[in-house]
């Protein structure tokens, strides 16, 4: 197909963010019908559109609507974390193939239903982990493939991005993760630093994760945020937050690698994502984003290390991914560096071709289910919980 027709669901913050810096100026696409629970975001969806130089879409607040195939081949789910897998079924069960926004699912049948829907209808789906794209992670990984790294023995990440304003303000900006940290304790949003790791250890690809131990620190950080700002809901002084203000997760994997993932979203602190990998012949660490390769430095240079902190810029002369050399060359497109606009491409493209998602139903159901996962080794004391395998076995073959 020349063009492939899309379906939004989804025009709150990150549906008008994509809408706005990605999809719409992406011109192997065009956004035929756009979908949210409220008026406003569908108006909103609908100008953005025609203000673009496209048709008018059909616009709809109930999402069984839009996936319709007269209207759309895919849907891009933007919505809030709950609607993410039911609306992915039904797209699939009617052959809509599906770029499903990133998030935690809330139960280990929901990865099950979203494989074996997937099974049963062969509905091409893509989980839209942006992060994986991204141009030191995708680096880091070549330099992986190539051996420098040596072998991978360890890898962390986390989810490390001060939230309290978006917390705070949830009701009054609709958002959905006020609810969530009112109502759940668990490592709710784990696949931007999951992911890459995931591909660097070939997660369903010949290796597995094996089990999983979280814990969760006490909640204070909310309360304390609402006492400090008079425009914040005074409710929200004394709510009682079930979210931990630091979640802790360690998942062991069956060739042997073991990965520390942190949530830390209600204290004040800086972003980070915290991508680390230890290999046997070297290291990188994004918190000061260096390379430590023992090819290029002697026993001695770790004790004033600091002297080549952000030195991985250097490295991108020689190791820079392929996809980003041409990235680079076609010019960058989408937000979050030019990563987004690589993620929607390669589903896109995939569809266009009929060729096999890169971040496949597998890939997601594995990853989304550290949420529900750590949710009960929370609940347990940090006692260690078995991970499914959802690809029955095949995980040793697939490659």
């Amino acid at each position: 197909m020349e063009k492939v027709r899309v379906a939004v669901v989804g025009i709150g913050c990150r549906g008008q963010y994509m809408m706005e810096h990605c999809l719409l100026d992406m011109d192997n696409m065009v956004v035929t019908a756009v979908c949210d629970t409220y008026e406003d975001r569908v108006k909103w969806g609908v100008d953005a559109v025609v203000r673009h130089g496209q048709p008018a879409p059909f616009a709809s607040t109930n999402w069984h609507d839009v996936l319709n195939k007269d209207l759309a081949d895919a849907v891009m789910i933007l919505s809030s974390w709950e609607s993410h897998v039911p609306i992915a079924i039904e797209a699939m069960q009617k052959g809509i193939a599906v770029g499903m926004e990133v998030g935690g699912a809330y139960s280990i049948d929901q990865c099950w239903d979203l494989v074996r829907t997937y099974e049963q209808t062969g509905t091409p789906f893509m989980f839209l982990e942006n992060c994986c794209y991204g141009r030191i992670e995708m680096m880091v990984m070549n330099m992986i493939k190539q051996g420098l790294f040596g072998e991978i023995v360890h890898c962390e990440g986390g989810y490390c991005h001060d939230l309290r304003d978006e917390i705070a303000f949830g009701k009054e900006n609709r958002h959905y993760r006020l609810r969530n940290y009112l109502h759940r304790n668990c490592e709710n949003y784990p696949t931007h630093e999951l992911g890459p790791i995931a591909q660097i250890l070939d997660i369903n690809r010949g290796n597995r994760f094996l089990s999983l131990v979280s814990v969760a620190s006490k909640s204070r950080g909310m309360n304390e945020y609402a006492k400090q700002h008079d425009n914040v809901n005074p409710a929200l002084q004394t709510a009682s937050f079930a979210q931990g203000d630091v979640v802790t997760t360690v998942i062991k994997c069956a060739n042997g690698e073991t990965i520390t993932l942190s949530l830390d979203t209600t204290l004040p602190r800086a972003y980070s994502r915290r991508f680390t990998v230890r290999g046997t012949l070297g290291m990188y660490m994004e918190d000061n984003n260096s390379i430590y390769l023992d090819s290029d430095f002697t026993p001695e240079d770790h004790w004033c290390w600091s002297k080549n902190w952000n030195n991985a810029e250097k490295y991108l002369e020689k190791y820079e991914h392929p996809v980003w050399e041409k990235y680079l060359k076609e010019g960058l497109r989408g937000g979050h560096g030019g990563m987004d606009g690589l993620v929607y491409d390669a589903f896109i493209e995939a569809v266009r071709n009929g060729t096999p998602c890169p971040i496949d139903v597998y890939d997601a159901a594995a990853w989304m289910a550290v949420t529900p996962l750590s949710e009960m080794s929370i609940a347990k004391g940090g006692a260690p919980v078995d991970f499914p395998d959802f690809t029955n076995g095949a995980f040793c073959e697939r490659i």
